[in-house]
C-alpha cells in the first residue's frame, strides 16, 4: 500500500474555503503547531468532519477536536495511563497508580509508535500536539472549562505519545479468572470445576502442579494487576464542597444477499454504556486519507468505519494473552527467585507517586523474566508475576486502525489486521468490488505444556513458545453461504490446525445463532432489515424454556395466568410487554437458583455457571438435571423458580399483573450519570444526569442490552453501512458527542439511541454542506 497516494475526494480540500456556508457560524483559531489551514465541519448530529491539507494537521486536528469535545474525559484517561490518579484523588488511588506504572510498557518508544503506522510516530506526535494545542487554549479562559474540573478543583495537564500507547483501557486476558480457577480446583476439584463450567471446544487441563501451593492463592495476588485495570470512582472528599449538595455483533453480507447488490456491513461493539460515551464518531480527509467512523476519542484514527473503497468492524475474540506465575524465593535473599534452576535476581524501578494531601510515596517496582511481580509472600518466600502478551511492541488498544484506514483490498486489510495485537478481535471487512472477508486478529500465546487457565510455576517449564502469526488466526473470505456474522461466541471451524492457540471461554451462543437465523433467511436483505436485526430483541433462550411449562400446573390463579401469557407469548423482549417482563424475571431467577444448588458454597465467588449450561441441562430429556455430582427434580424447580419470580414481581412491580412491564424506571431502563453526580446541587444535577428512558432486551437478544435494570453495558455506538452508496451510512453514538454538558452535542442522540434510532454518516461533500451546523477554520499561528 502506497501511504502517500491521494485518494479523489481528497481535491475537495482545496475548495473548501470558498464553499458558501454562513459567515456567522464561521470560527477562526489561530494555532501553533499548525502547517496549514485546517477545515472543521460539525453536523447536526455533533460530528466533525476533519478536511486539512495534509496528514500532520490532520492528525493534529483530530486531537484538538476530540479534546474540546472530551476534555474530562482525556484528563482521566492521561492520569490512568501515567499513574497519577492520587495527585487529585489522593490515597485511595495509591494502589492503582502502583499497578499503572507496574504495568507500564517499557519498550522502545519509536519502534512501539512506528509499528502501528509506518508514520505511526508523526501521527501521533501530531495527535498529542493537537490536544495539547486545546489544553493551551482553554487555559487562557479557565472559566471555560468543563464542570468537573471546577467540581475537583483542578486543570488539564499536557499529553505525551506514552498517554496515548497506555494499555490501561484495553481488553487484555483472563488473569483474574485464571487466579479464581486456581483456587476453585484446590477447593473442590477439577471434575467438579469442568462440570460448572463451559469450557470448549477443547478440554483443558486445569490440574494444579505440584510444585503450586493452593492454600496460599488469593485474591490479594493480583490486587495492583486489579486496581489497575478497573475505571475511576469519585468519592466525596474528592469534590470542591462549594459544587455538593457518579461483547459485540457484526456481520457482512455480500451482494448477492441485499438489495442493492452491494455488500452490506454491520457493526455493534458492547462495552459500558457510559456519560460520556466510550465511543467518538470523526471524519478525516486529507491526501491519503478519507475515513470515517467510530473509535475511542482518545486514540488516533478510526477503529470500526469506511474509506472509499471498504468497510470494517470488529467484536472480541476470545484471546488468553496472560498467565500468572509462581515463583519459589531465595530465603537468603528475597528479591531472587528460582527460574531454571538459577536463581535470578529481579529486576528492580524505583518511582515516586505524588498524593494529595499527603507526602509522596517511593515505591519499588519488579519485574522477574516473565513480567511485573504483582504480590511477594515474604513469609513463605513466593512471589508472583503476570505474564503479558500485551506488554509486547504493538499492544496498545485499537491503534492499528491506523493501517486499516488506508487499506483498499482484502489483502491489504489483512496486512494491517497482522500488526493487531490488542484487542483480540473478529475483524470483518467488505469492499466496493462486493469481496467480504473475516480475520480473527490479535497476539496469541503458543502454550504447548498448559492450557493457561489456571497459575502455573514460574521456574521455566510453562514457558510460552512464542507466537501464532496472525494471518494463521481463523479467518474466512467470500464464503458460499454469503455472509459472515459473530458474537463473541466461537465460530472457529472444529478442522483448525492451531486448536491450542484458541481460548477455552466463550460467550454463550444465543446472539450469533439468533443473527445467523435472520441472515439465512432467502431473501434480499435491505438497510432496514439491517437496522431491524440490530434492534433485535428475540429471545432464544426463552424459545427454549417458555415451552417447559407446558405441563407444568402452578398452584396460584396468578400464576397460571403468568404462565398462559408466556405460552402464548412470541419470545420478543419489548420494553412494553408484560411478558417480556415475566419472563425475564424468570430467566434471572433460574439463574440465581440454579447456581445456588449447583455451586459449592466455598467457591460462590470462583466461578459461575453460563445460561447456555443451564438451559442445556434442563433440555435433558430426563426428569432430573444439573452436574453429576448435584441433581434436582426438573418440574419441581420450575415451578419453584416460576413462583419466586412472580414474588419477586409483586415485590418490585405491585400486585397488578399489567403493571409488570418490562421497560419501566423500577425495571428495564436507561439511565445515565455524570460522574460527578453524587455530590452536586439538585439543579446541576438535573443538567448533568440524562434519562429515565425504557429499554428492552438484555445480554441474550442481539440488541445486548445487559441484565441489570439500567442498562451498563451494550452498544452505544452502532454503524451499518451499504456500500453501493457511502451517503446512505447509518450510525449513533450516545448520549452524544460530547462530554461537556454545556455543548449541544451533550445528550441529543441519547433518546434517538434509547429508541433504536439512527442519523445520516454522510461521507460526500455535498451531503455534509447541507447538514452542517457550523464551521471552525484552524489557522496557523506566525506563519
Amino acid at each position: 500500500m502506497n501511504v502517500s497516494k491521494c485518494f479523489p475526494l481528497a481535491l475537495v480540500i482545496l475548495c473548501i474555503t470558498s464553499c458558501k456556508l454562513s459567515k456567522e457560524n464561521n470560527t477562526e483559531i489561530e494555532t501553533a503547531g499548525l502547517e496549514a489551514t485546517v477545515n472543521i465541519l460539525r453536523d447536526q448530529w455533533g460530528v466533525n468532519h476533519i478536511y486539512a491539507k495534509n496528514q500532520h494537521d490532520l492528525f493534529f486536528a483530530q486531537g484538538y477536536a476530540a479534546a474540546k469535545d472530551r476534555l474530562f474525559q482525556f484528563e482521566v484517561w492521561r492520569r490512568q495511563a501515567t499513574g497519577t490518579v492520587s495527585e487529585i484523588l489522593g490515597p485511595d488511588e495509591l494502589e492503582r497508580d502502583i499497578g499503572t506504572r507496574l504495568f507500564q510498557f517499557r519498550g522502545d518508544l519509536e519502534e512501539e509508535l512506528n509499528h502501528y503506522h509506518p508514520n505511526g510516530s508523526e501521527i501521533i506526535n501530531a495527535y498529542t500536539d493537537g490536544v495539547n494545542a486545546y489544553i493551551d487554549e482553554i487555559l487562557q479562559t479557565p472559566e471555560d472549562l468543563p464542570i468537573e474540573f471546577k467540581v475537583l478543583n483542578i486543570l488539564p495537564k499536557k499529553w505525551t505519545p506514552e498517554v496515548v500507547i497506555s494499555r490501561h483501557q484495553g481488553l487484555k486476558g483472563n488473569v483474574s479468572r485464571e487466579l479464581k480457577y486456581g483456587m476453585a480446583v484446590a477447593k473442590i476439584g477439577e471434575e467438579k470445576v469442568k462440570e460448572l463450567m463451559w469450557f470448549h471446544p477443547n478440554d483443558p487441563n486445569i490440574t494444579l502442579d505440584p510444585k503450586i501451593d493452593a492454600s496460599l492463592l488469593s485474591e490479594d495476588i493480583l490486587a495492583l494487576h486489579k486496581a489497575y485495570a478497573s475505571g475511576v470512582q469519585l468519592e466525596e472528599q474528592d469534590i470542591d464542597k462549594d459544587y455538593l449538595d457518579d461483547g459485540s455483533n457484526n456481520w457482512v453480507l455480500t451482494g448477492n444477499k441485499t438489495e442493492s447488490g452491494f455488500p452490506f456491513l454491520a457493526n455493534d461493539p458492547h462495552r459500558r454504556v457510559a456519560l460520556p460515551s466510550l465511543r467518538y464518531i470523526v471524519h478525516l480527509v486529507a491526501p491519503g486519507w478519507n475515513v470515517i467512523g467510530g473509535g475511542e476519542p482518545e486514540i488516533p484514527g478510526v477503529s470500526i468505519g469506511h474509506n472509499d473503497f471498504g468497510a470494517w468492524g470488529l467484536t472480541i475474540f476470545r484471546t488468553d494473552g496472560e498467565d500468572l506465575y509462581v515463583y519459589d524465593l531465595n530465603p537468603e535473599n528475597l528479591s531472587q527467585y528460582k527460574y531454571k534452576d538459577k536463581w535470578v535476581a529481579m529486576k528492580e524501578v524505583e518511582d515516586e507517586i505524588q498524593i494529595k494531601g499527603e507526602d509522596a510515596v517511593k515505591v519499588t517496582l519488579r519485574y522477574s523474566v516473565h513480567g511485573p511481580v504483582t504480590y511477594i509472600d515474604s513469609l513463605h518466600h513466593k512471589a508472583y508475576a503476570v505474564k503479558c502478551a500485551w506488554l509486547e511492541k504493538g499492544g496498545a488498544p485499537y491503534l492499528t486502525s491506523l493501517r486499516m484506514d488506508q487499506a483498499e483490498t482484502w489483502e491489504e486489510f489483512r496486512d494491517a489486521c497482522s500488526y493487531s495485537n490488542i484487542p483480540a478481535e473478529n475483524m470483518i471487512w467488505a469492499d466496493k468490488k462486493g469481496n467480504i472477508g473475516w480475520q480473527a486478529v490479535g497476539i496469541t500465546p503458543i502454550r504447548k505444556h498448559h492450557s493457561g487457565l489456571v497459575p502455573v510455576p514460574g521456574d521455566g517449564s510453562y514457558d510460552w513458545e512464542g507466537y501464532l502469526p496472525i494471518k494463521e488466526r481463523p479467518n474466512s473470505y467470500n464464503p458460499t453461504n454469503g455472509f459472515l456474522a459473530t458474537a463473541n461466541e466461537n465460530v472457529t471451524a472444529s478442522d483448525y490446525k492451531h486448536q491450542n492457540t484458541l481460548n477455552y471461554l466463550w460467550s454463550d451462543s444465543y446472539r450469533g445463532r439468533r443473527i445467523k437465523e435472520v441472515l439465512s433467511e432467502e431473501k434480499a436483505f435491505t438497510m432496514k432489515d439491517m437496522e431491524k436485526l440490530q434492534s433485535d430483541y428475540f429471545s432464544i433462550p426463552a424459545r427454549s424454556l417458555v415451552p417447559m411449562l407446558q405441563h407444568i400446573k402452578m398452584k396460584s390463579e396468578k400464576g397460571e395466568e403468568a404462565k398462559n401469557r408466556l405460552l402464548t407469548w412470541d419470545y420478543i423482549l419489548d420494553e412494553d410487554s408484560v411478558e417480556a417482563g415475566i419472563y425475564a424475571m424468570w430467566e434471572h431467577i433460574i439463574r440465581q437458583e440454579a447456581e445456588k444448588a449447583f455451586i459449592p458454597k466455598e467457591v460462590t465467588e470462583m466461578v459461575s455457571i453460563q445460561l447456555e449450561k443451564i438451559v442445556s441441562w434442563l433440555e435433558m430429556g430426563t426428569e432430573t438435571f444439573g452436574p453429576s455430582f448435584k441433581k434436582l427434580e426438573k418440574q419441581e424447580f420450575l415451578r419453584n423458580t416460576f413462583r419466586l419470580t412472580l414474588q419477586n414481581l409483586e415485590e418490585k412491580l405491585g400486585d397488578d399483573i399489567m403493571q409488570w412491564h418490562y421497560g419501566q424506571a423500577n425495571f428495564k431502563h436507561s439511565t445515565m450519570k455524570n460522574a460527578i453526580s453524587p455530590f452536586v446541587n439538585d439543579s446541576l444535577k438535573k443538567k448533568i444526569d440524562l434519562g429515565i428512558l425504557a429499554r428492552g432486551g438484555n445480554s441474550f437478544t442481539p440488541n445486548s442490552t445487559g441484565n441489570n435494570d439500567n442498562q451498563v453495558s451494550g452498544a452505544s455506538f452502532k454503524f451499518i453501512t451499504d456500500l453501493s452508496d457511502w451517503d446512505k451510512t447509518l450510525m449513533i453514538n450516545a448520549p452524544g458527542q460530547s462530554g461537556n454538558p454545556n455543548s449541544p452535542y451533550y445528550n441529543n442522540l441519547f433518546e434517538l439511541w434509547a429508541k433504536n434510532q439512527y442519523f445520516p454518516a454522510y461521507y460526500s461533500r455535498q451531503k455534509i454542506a447541507e447538514v452542517t451546523d457550523d464551521t471552525t477554520i484552524l489557522i496557523p499561528k506566525n506563519r
